[in-house]
């Protein structure tokens, strides 16, 4: 399934809206993320993972299993430095995954994993993430749920055009993306 990531949720202070779209499958052991963005300025200066990288060119897929409290979060930069945790809330009880969780999530970018300092002009870039079902649902789970509560943003804190911009609307007066009231749900094969 396809989602296009379009919602301007602070318009009068944040109104650029780069098109960005993800495609999202799976099978029984992997769900698989192919962002694909189009939009002004380039940006990757983290490059260590768990370094903020959504003050670079940014896309994010936030979930959450239903039922549950805690969920996790997994943001990426156009070189494919990543961000992910567990987590209660932005600043709550916060696990930054284990670098072997890390490792065991494949990251295909259109650029090399190579520091880019701010540019200016229009590019196309794409992002695929291969996460295994297992870091989401347990280790332990014998049969994976069909559904899971999302969202997925597109972010970029400290370029000339800072945006937050989700795939379901954000209903809170400034740019917050971790708030799991405000997800969707997706429906897995």
């Amino acid at each position: 399934m396809t989602y296009s990531i379009h919602q301007v949720n602070w318009p009068e202070s944040y109104p650029y809206c780069p098109q960005t779209m993800v495609e999202v499958t799976n099978d029984h052991e992997r769900l698989f993320l192919t962002f694909r963005v189009k939009g002004e300025q380039l940006r990757a200066v983290a490059m260590q993972d768990q370094e903020a990288v959504w003050e670079d060119s940014c896309v994010e897929f936030f979930c959450q299993v239903p039922g549950e409290e805690e969920y996790m979060n997994f943001e990426v930069n156009c070189i494919g430095t990543m961000v992910a945790a567990r987590r209660k809330g932005r600043a709550e009880d916060v696990r930054p995954l284990p670098a072997d969780e890390m490792a065991s999530i494949e990251r295909h970018c259109t650029y090399p994993h190579q520091r880019i300092e701010e540019r200016d002009g229009m590019f196309e870039w794409q992002v695929e993430l291969s996460i295994p079902l297992r870091l989401i649902f347990g280790e332990d789970t014998p049969v994976f749920p069909k559904t899971l509560r999302v969202n997925f943003y597109k972010c970029a804190d400290q370029t000339k055009k800072p945006h937050y911009v989700s795939w379901q609307p954000i209903q809170l007066p400034t740019p917050n993306f971790h708030c799991p009231e405000f997800f969707g749900e997706i429906v897995l094969r």
